[in-house]
């Protein structure tokens, strides 16, 4: 479970254990995912998912820690900068995709093998109603565009790994509150934002995250593969 040191990650790996799943927590803060992996009775496995080398030592440790692995789910990302499209840097951007899109992809490549070997795997994509629809208001080119590849990549991958019974999904949700939305949700201006364009009256949080990636990753989903199922409160809906 890759962005594990808070909010959905964190969420999402209690869940699993919750269910009985033996959870490798990964993320770059050590000291919170030691912490999560105490509680869940996991493992830790820190490291810059930003960098490649990093990534290809991560699953074959957490292989010969726990077993195979039968399902990754890839919840890392961030947006880098806050520039309209027309002057995003470059650094901005090649940080944006090499999170976002790059490492997933990379970490898709890691566990293939061990999926492939046990005849069977779930690999959910965690991306964004960015990559469906524009945001007004907040600035995110390269973040759009890595949570749009993300369902591409998405699809490829359950296509061509099908035959050996591996499934690729991928939940978009909309806003909920985070670490990185905590502002816009604690200002009056972004709460009424966030109240006029969610139908739902209620407020989002990881939680609400939660059935639908469990859903996908686990024997409830075995039929579904290459889908990207928004969870949004209905804000693509209008």
């Amino acid at each position: 479970m890759t962005g594990a040191s808070s909010g959905l990650g964190a969420a999402v790996s209690r869940a699993l254990a919750g269910l009985g799943a033996q959870v490798a927590v990964v993320a770059r803060r050590r000291d919170r995912l030691d912490a999560l992996a105490g509680e869940i009775g996991g493992i830790a496995a820190a490291g810059d998912l930003s960098e490649p080398a990093a990534i290809a030592e991560i699953i074959p440790d957490i292989a010969g820690r726990l077993g195979p692995p039968e399902i990754l789910i890839n919840a890392a990302g961030n947006r880098f900068g806050a520039e309209r499209a027309e002057s995003e840097p470059l650094d901005d951007i090649r940080r944006t995709l090499d999170l976002n899109l790059v490492a997933p992809l990379l970490l898709a490549q890691q566990v293939f093998p061990y999926m492939r070997e046990l005849g069977r795997g779930s690999i959910v994509n965690i991306s964004s109603i960015s990559g469906r629809v524009g945001v007004p208001g907040i600035p995110q080119a390269s973040y759009a565009a890595s949570k749009a590849g993300l369902s591409g990549l998405t699809t490829e991958l359950a296509v061509q790994w099908a035959r050996h019974s591996i499934r690729v999904n991928t939940v978009a949700p909309g806003f909920f509150r985070s670490e990185i939305t905590g502002s816009l949700y604690d200002s009056d201006r972004g709460a009424e934002y966030l109240r006029r364009n969610i139908p739902l009256p209620t407020e989002g949080t990881a939680e609400d995250m939660i059935g639908a990636i469990v859903w996908l990753a686990g024997d409830a989903g075995r039929y579904v593969t290459g889908q990207t199922v928004v969870v949004d409160g209905g804000w693509t809906a209008h």
